[in-house]
């Protein structure tokens, strides 16, 4: 079923709900519909289309149409489309109808809606703040085109319990926000009897950044930069993802050398972001051996993002329109042997630790994500995947030059720590295999084009396949090549209830194993 087929349904079962239909940037369907049919049309949308809820977010399109707009962007794993609907909200009644009773991945987005925007999800089973849920004072919504924001309200002290669990025997552990190490904070509460976990509540946004704030106003260009640092270790995804949706906006055709070297550089980026996740979760269960073999493979691998750019974290490779400079030219081989090194220590090391029962029975069977809940919540990447999420962004929405090289998306069904680790440890192997393909079919030419002026007030959705997932970011275009709302959905955002209920039923001491199998990120949560 293709997006128009999408679109006819609806149109059929909601013909008096509908107000408009548009299609933009070949596969995204945006409708206008009723917001008193929200709910009805969004339960329809995931349950009966089976398209999954992937990001909703509102704009403050007060200065063009007098309203507050709320965009339900829907995917259609199957076919590769957006079905976005738009409800329109008159500022004098901030209230819009809650539809996460039936589409259940809406809980967050609904509450980061409340926070930044004021607008209030009626009958939401949980509407306590989530984005300032201590510190901010009431009445002041920072995503609103009035607020401004290099101004710093007071601090003012405000309630955020935390969700109870009673019973005989029940208590509570509290950990964080502050951790050892360097790593942002994260408040971790919780319920236990004995030493099992009842019920576990992670609260984050402790160092909220106003990054989508930030880029209001400002120039495509500068934004690009600050993409690359919404999260440190997944500054490539992020910048690629933002240059694909200025790139649509621009109705522009990327170089093809530029298209193979972004693939280059995206699995590089997985490549260490999963050996340094191996690692993690070699150490948490004290197998130092593994752990550090993942880390030397890790810093070989980072030998590579210098042979290529002269930087590990891949600043500064993309830009709008292609890359850079030609950072593969000349490096073919270097890079080749370092990736051979690689492939060859980490079939090694595979061998050797699923060879070691007492740690395949440490990790085995230990925090399962049950595939229904990991589709509820839209769990992405090598956490959703290892619970039988059958979806890769890089197969159904292909980007840069995926779809004209070969590679194998693995597959597992148990959704436990084990499962999660096999699928980065394939996962590396496959982006071995990746980086040589593109260097070896890599065309010549150029490495980008010039971007021409952007329309105003149009936009569209930029969509990788970072290493925790599925990331989306929304770009609507403002006056003179700026932007008017920028909105980033990492997977993170997805995968942290995950978390939550994967750890349900395990004990205390699984917690930082089963936590480091999906190495989410703070930073790119709490933009």
């Amino acid at each position: 079923m293709n997006g128009d087929s999408l679109s006819m349904k609806l149109a059929e079962k909601f013909s008096d709900n509908i107000c408009s239909y548009t299609r933009a940037n070949s596969n995204e369907h945006y409708m206008e519909v009723d917001p008193k049919n929200i709910l009805e049309i969004c339960t329809h949308i995931n349950r009966e289309l089976g398209c999954q809820l992937v990001s909703m977010f509102a704009a403050d399109e007060r200065a063009l149409s007098g309203l507050f707009v709320i965009y339900y962007t829907f995917a259609d794993r199957q076919n590769g489309q957006l079905l976005i609907l738009e409800t329109k909200h008159n500022p004098g009644n901030p209230a819009f109808i809650s539809i996460c009773s039936s589409v259940h991945a809406a809980a967050l987005y609904e509450r980061e809606i409340q926070d930044l925007f004021g607008l209030v999800p009626l009958e939401h089973p949980d509407p306590r703040r989530l984005v300032f849920h201590s510190n901010w004072p009431e009445g002041q919504f920072p995503l609103r085109k009035d607020f401004d924001g290099r101004f710093r309200p007071a601090r003012a002290k405000v309630e955020a319990p935390f969700m109870k669990v009673t019973g005989e025997g029940v208590f509570e552990i509290p950990v964080g926000p502050v951790h050892a190490g360097i790593i942002e904070p994260g408040h971790f509460r919780f319920s236990v009897a004995g030493d099992p976990i009842i019920n576990l509540e992670a609260r984050l946004y402790y160092v909220h950044k106003g990054i989508e704030k930030m880029c209001e106003g400002e120039s495509l260009e500068k934004c690009l930069y600050i993409s690359e640092r919404i999260s440190g270790d997944e500054t490539f995804t992020n910048s690629l993802a933002y240059c694909q949706a200025v790139e649509k906006l621009a109705g522009m055709e990327v170089p093809a050398r530029a298209r193979y070297t972004r693939v280059v550089f995206a699995e590089l980026e997985r490549l260490t972001s999963h050996l340094g996740d191996l690692a993690g979760i070699c150490l948490d269960v004290a197998y130092g051996f593994a752990a550090f073999q993942f880390r030397m493979m890790r810093g070989w691998s980072y030998g590579i993002a210098d042979e290529l750019c002269g930087m590990r974290f891949l600043r500064s490779v993309n830009r709008l329109g292609g890359v850079r400079k030609d950072f593969v030219a000349g490096s073919e081989s270097r890079v080749a042997e370092l990736l051979q090194k690689i492939r060859a220590e980490l079939t090694d090391t595979v061998s050797i630790i699923k060879a070691n029962t007492l740690f395949i029975d440490r990790v085995e069977n230990t925090g399962v994500l049950q595939l229904e809940t990991a589709n509820d919540l839209n769990a992405v990447g090598p956490g959703g995947r290892a619970s039988g999420v059958r979806y890769d962004v890089r197969r159904t929405f292909p980007y840069a030059a995926y779809s004209e090289l070969k590679f194998h998306v693995p597959e597992h069904n148990n959704g436990d720590v084990n499962c999660r680790m096999n699928m980065k440890m394939e996962e590396c192997f496959e982006s071995i295999d990746l980086i040589l393909g593109a260097i070896q079919a890599m065309p010549s030419g150029k490495i980008y084009e010039p971007l021409p002026d952007i329309k105003p007030y149009s936009f569209a959705f930029g969509m990788t396949e970072a290493p925790r997932g599925e990331n989306i970011h929304w770009i609507m275009a403002g006056e003179n090549n700026t932007v008017y709302r920028y909105k980033v959905r990492t997977p993170s955002f997805c995968n942290w209830p995950a978390v939550c209920h994967a750890v349900k039923g395990n004990i205390v001491p699984d917690f930082p194993v089963i936590n480091k199998s999906f190495n989410l990120s703070y930073a790119g949560n709490d933009l």
